[in-house]
């Protein structure tokens, strides 16, 4: 078994022998051959069989129904003859996936293989957005170095190939190749130099069903076209990513468009000429309309000079005060990228208050699998049931359906230009994303993101069967292991919703104070009495940019819930929550449980040693050593911190560092 090919290992079911699977795929086009190639790997390492195409009878046929969503497909198997008829050939391709996804799951001879399914994708948009320099390094990067880039130059080779199947296998139909935060060579990827590189990446990304996508530097005309503004109402401006979107689109005919972070932590945007993100959006959006482009421009906008002696200004509020006043203004191709909660990536965060706001604009949720924020690859955080829960919230903003899946899928409004994007977490370490289990987060979000009625359980035991094969102990333990990983993260973190309680710059282990004299805005406001931020309207106002009923929920600490607490409070370490305990007493108990998980987890893999592959235990061994150490690092520091702040003694008398 190699498991660094992720969940596309195939680990052998059965032999069987005999004449060769025939196949007929009534699609043509470089998506057809990549569906039989598929086909053939996988057959032979699944079944040890053979596959040939067919133009008449065939144990496997693939065929077009007009009637069907161009990514969507039917699926039948039975009596050792499979039948998947889809809409497009994306639609096939995913059919072709889900068919010998099946297969692992049930664990049969091929012809004892049975069922049916029929689907189409949830979201329009299920993109993968890369933090990758072109110097090789990654910005937020836990697995290794990028295999996009290197040295300034693009790199395109056989790992190209395995990424594009690798995603496209669980639904993934756009990737952003470089970093939002566009500086030096990297603004110049939109120019001659790089066309021919990217065209071959494009060509391979579209033969799996993906459109690439690229970020751009705001500042360009001036960077790269030798302007002395980007003033976006600046007819000059305006001409240059004219003749920009026809240069690019004439060499990479069927690029997607462009990510845009403007305006934000430093980098250049509207607000420099007194213009309006609206007008900025629009003027490309305007520039790439004539290809099909489409423009997604991040929200992720705050003032980052704040003074934390200044309790009314709240980078929370940043995201929904910037944009709401523009809902409308926004042309059809623009797809404003919102994060999944008002901070940034927190282990706990409320869902974005836009999401509920904004009515007439093209919208997508955006994640973190990169775990910034959540372990950075080297801590087991198995993220999928936070994103679910994400999608579930009810923003209660019409009549008809309301939650965030319903909003970024576009059943809200009608708008087809939404979904979901995720800041990928892999890198050039041969088993992709640096630590095993990691890669469950990537597989995840993308079964999520095509089909967002999946629960965090189901993936789970997808990708442990699918990765590791037909040994029920090991994916019993592995699936255990996700499902636990981020509550017990999130009890050996930051309490109650407070998010932040990490080393600045690099995010890596407690910090309680790193950021709470610093201007990003990211405050705790801990004293000898209490701690939280008061965000209700007697504070700083955000509770009120909810809807009715969430606003009243989140202002009324009696119906606000524990999790989320002392996010919009702030409150005695004497307070009890709703779970009978006091607050002092939940962040000495959760962090002391969350030290024991870790410790857990690593026990449940020494109990499956035997059962791995030498390297891949190695490999587990050594990230859940660090993770159990780590967590009492972070137990020490949290609960000496609060001790100390507050005098008050764990109840149950254990060691704490006075």
């Amino acid at each position: 078994m190699n498991y660094t090919k992720c969940w596309l290992a195939y680990p052998r079911i059965q032999t069987m022998g005999g004449a060769p699977l025939r196949v007929r795929c009534d699609f043509t086009g470089p998506v057809a051959g990549r569906i039989m190639e598929e086909l053939r790997l996988a057959m032979r390492a699944l079944y040890d069989k053979a596959v040939e195409p067919a133009k008449g009878e065939a144990e496997i046929t693939v065929t077009r129904n007009a009637a069907l969503h161009e990514e969507g497909y039917c699926l039948h198997v039975s009596g050792g003859r499979a039948q998947i008829t889809a809409g497009g050939e994306s639609g096939a391709l995913y059919g072709v996936f889900a068919l010998l996804r099946r297969a692992q799951m049930a664990g049969c001879a091929w012809d004892e293989l049975e069922g049916e399914e029929s689907t189409a994708p949830s979201n329009p948009l299920r993109m993968l957005n890369h933090w990758d320099n072109m110097e090789g390094d990654i910005e937020r990067g836990y697995s290794g170095q990028s295999f996009f880039f290197h040295d300034n130059e693009v790199l395109v080779n056989e790992r190209t190939v395995d990424y594009a199947r690798l995603v496209a296998s669980v639904g993934i139909n756009g990737v952003v190749l470089n970093n939002v935060n566009v500086k030096g060579a990297a603004t110049w990827l939109i120019s001659p130099r790089y066309y021919a590189p990217l065209r071959q990446i494009q060509e391979i990304l579209a033969s799996y069903g993906i459109r690439m996508f690229l970020c751009i530097n705001f500042a360009a005309p001036m960077e790269l076209g030798g302007l002395d503004s980007a003033d976006p109402c600046d007819e000059r401006v305006a001409q240059w990513w004219r003749e920009k979107a026809r240069e690019v689109w004439e060499n990479l005919p069927g690029l997607g468009g462009f990510v845009v972070k403007a305006d934000s932590e430093g980098r250049p945007g509207p607000f420099t000429y007194g213009r309006t993100h609206s007008d900025g959006a629009n003027m490309l959006a305007d520039a790439v309309a004539p290809y099909g482009g489409v423009v997604i421009w991040r929200c992720f906008v705050y003032n980052c000079q704040q003074d934390w002696r200044d309790t009314k200004t709240d980078r929370a509020r940043s995201g929904y005060d910037n944009f709401m006043p523009l809902d409308g203004s926004f042309r059809d191709n623009v797809i404003l990228q919102i994060k999944n909660g008002p901070m940034d990536f927190q282990v706990r965060e409320p869902v974005s208050p836009l999401f509920g706001g904004l009515k007439h604009t093209n919208m997508m949720l955006e994640v973190q699998i990169a775990q910034e924020y959540t372990g950075q690859q080297r801590h087991v955080c198995y993220l999928i049931p936070w994103f679910r829960e994400v999608l579930d919230q009810d923003m209660y903003c019409c009549d008809g359906p309301s939650t965030v899946a319903d909003l970024v899928s576009g059943r809200s409004y009608g708008n087809t230009l939404c979904g979901m994007a995720a800041v990928a977490n892999t890198g050039d370490d041969p088993n992709w994303t640096g630590h095993d289990l990691a890669a469950a987060n990537l597989y995840g979000f993308g079964r999520l993101s095509y089909q967002t009625s999946l629960t965090g359980e189901e993936i789970a035991r997808e990708w442990a069967r699918l990765t590791f094969g037909q040994d029920a102990e090991v994916e019993s333990v592995m699936r255990e292991i996700l499902m636990a990983s981020w509550p017990a993260y999130e009890s050996y973190n930051a309490p109650l919703g407070i998010g932040w309680m990490c080393s600045p710059n690099h995010h890596y282990g407690p910090n309680v104070d790193g950021y709470e004299y610093d201007r990003w805005g990211t405050y705790h406001r801990a004293d000898c009495k209490g701690l939280g931020v008061d965000r209700t309207s007697a504070g700083t106002g955000y509770c009120q940019q909810y809807n009715s009923p969430l606003a009243e929920t989140y202002e009324n600490l009696e119906t606000c819930p524990d999790e989320l607490v002392l996010f919009f409070h702030h409150l005695p370490y004497t307070y009890v929550l709703k779970s009978g305990k006091t607050v002092i007493q939940h962040i000495y108990d959760t962090h002391f449980h969350g030290a024991e998980e870790a410790a857990r987890f690593y026990d449940l893999v020494e109990s499956i040693k035997d059962r791995l592959e030498p390297e891949t235990y190695r490999r587990l061994h050594e990230r859940l050593a660090h993770q159990k150490a780590h967590a009492c690092e972070w137990r020490d520091v949290i609960n000496t911190y609060f001790y100390r702040k507050s005098g008050i003694p764990d109840a149950q008398g254990r060691k704490i560092y006075p």
